[in-house]
């Protein structure tokens, strides 16, 4: 009911502002947030790429980019939280404005442009929070930097947060990035899976611990390119797939009067081919590699078809800004009861 009335006067306002609004004001609840939050229920843990999660339900990257609110998310009752997408340098992002909603179709359009204070920032925001728990950071590359050498900074990113994160997520997904999804293509791939992997095995060597990679892809792939993200997340030994980002296609909004502006749609339109992705991954990996699932999670039922089409977790980001906390207690629910 609190969290229905706040959307209320939320959505009266320009959708960043009223995002920053949110966490700011969460942020100032202090300890209070976690009355909107569920406590922890040793039922509900899962390990998954090695990692003992609290529960199957984490927050997506997008919602805290920079890592500046941890610990009132941390309170809503995430089993993790995915920070970021980061990159090496700071950058503004794209040109204002940049994000769209789509009320009826309970549904986002955003055009953000990995905007980000910079891994170095990132770091420090995450060292001045009390929060300990399972933490994944979300890796990119500059929207400057040529793809024939965007590995670059995907290890500088990895890098920089290997120390403190608990996996790492390497996005090649963003329709936000010129060409960035050109690296899904199975040569850039495997090319791009070589050296993070590479790096990967000689940080955990100097570490002493092995920190598991995720690569989070897009749902617009067609069943050759699925097969082909198969095949070499297996031949890298890739810790896990996440399943999906944000679609090019407007399938379902049309007519909306957003319809045409460019960037990633995300929510309630996202779930039959996001989810139509994540079945077809499970099929062909055969539990070979864990999948994460997100995209279009509004309710309980909905983070209970992602794990029955395959995802050992989930993730909740358009769906927590229309649902609020209840969601995240609805899908817990609703896994621990699958």
């Amino acid at each position: 009911m609190l969290y229905r009335l706040a959307r209320t006067a939320l959505f009266q306002l320009d959708p960043e502002t009223a995002h920053e609004l949110a966490l700011k004001a969460m942020a100032g609840l202090g300890p209070a947030t976690a009355l909107f939050g569920a406590g922890a229920d040793r039922g509900e843990e899962r390990t998954v790429m090695g990692i003992r999660f609290p529960n199957p339900v984490g927050l997506a990257a997008g919602m805290d980019k920079n890592a500046e609110y941890l610990d009132p998310l941390a309170a809503l009752g995430f089993g993790h939280l995915e920070v970021g997408t980061v990159t090496p340098r700071p950058q503004p992002g794209n040109p204002k404005p940049r994000l769209f909603r789509l009320v009826e179709h309970e549904a986002i359009i955003n055009r953000m442009g990995f905007n980000n204070v910079g891994v170095e920032k990132l770091l420090r925001n995450v060292e001045k929070a009390a929060f300990r728990g399972v933490l994944g950071v979300n890796i990119g590359k500059n929207f400057d930097t040529p793809l024939e050498r965007a590995a670059d900074d995907y290890l500088a990113c990895l890098d920089a947060v290997y120390d403190r994160a608990t996996y790492v997520a390497v996005n090649i997904s963003s329709p936000n990035t010129k060409n960035l999804r050109d690296l899904q293509s199975k040569e850039k791939l495997d090319e791009l899976l070589a050296a993070i992997m590479a790096r990967r095995d000689a940080l955990a060597a100097r570490a002493g611990a092995v920190k598991p990679l995720a690569v989070k892809i897009a749902p617009d792939l067609d069943d050759e390119q699925l097969a082909a993200i198969a095949e070499l997340a297996v031949k890298h030994r890739i810790d896990g797939l996440i399943a999906t980002n944000t679609t090019i296609g407007r399938k379902g909004v049309e007519t909306h009067r957003h319809a045409a502006e460019a960037g990633g749609l995300s929510g309630r339109p996202v779930f039959a081919i996001s989810t139509e992705v994540l079945r077809k991954l499970s099929r062909l990996l055969a539990g070979r590699v864990p999948l994460i699932g997100v995209g279009g999670i509004l309710t309980g039922a909905d983070a209970k078809a992602k794990a029955e089409a395959g995802a050992s977790l989930v993730q909740l980001y358009t769906g927590f800004i229309y649902r609020g906390p209840d969601l995240i207690a609805e899908a817990r629910r609703a896994l621990k009861a699958a």
